[in-house]
């Protein structure tokens, strides 16, 4: 019998997986849950391994809900080009409602005075 076989005596060396591609395998699983011995061997990993990588996977969204702000993300930065437009639209919005609000004043002194 030869000695470069898998019964060798030596321990069967492990290889190691991205992230990537335990997230990978997680998603796959869940999936296709009756398949979930059929992919553990062919990645040549045990149910210990996936309860490790659910584990992770579920601090790790925890730990990311933790840290993220309720409501709509914001655009913090605005170029120059868009500031200004915004605030010659504001300018000019300011000024309509300036003209609605005294015409309604005076519509108000007519209504009232006659």
């Amino acid at each position: 019998m030869s000695s470069e076989g898998t019964n060798s005596g030596e321990p069967r060396k492990r290889r190691k997986l991205t992230a990537e591609k335990k997230y990978g395998i997680l998603e796959e699983i869940k999936a296709f849950p009756d398949k979930k011995g059929e992919i553990l061997r062919r990645e040549g990993l045990y149910r210990s391994d996936l309860s490790r990588f659910e584990e992770i996977a579920r601090n790790g969204a925890i730990k990311e809900f933790e840290r993220s702000k309720p409501g709509r993300k914001r655009n913090e930065t605005v170029s120059s080009s868009e500031y200004e437009k915004l605030k010659r639209e504001l300018e000019r919005k300011e000024k309509a409602l300036a003209e609605l609000s005294v015409e309604f004043i005076i519509l108000k002194k007519k209504e009232n005075g006659a």
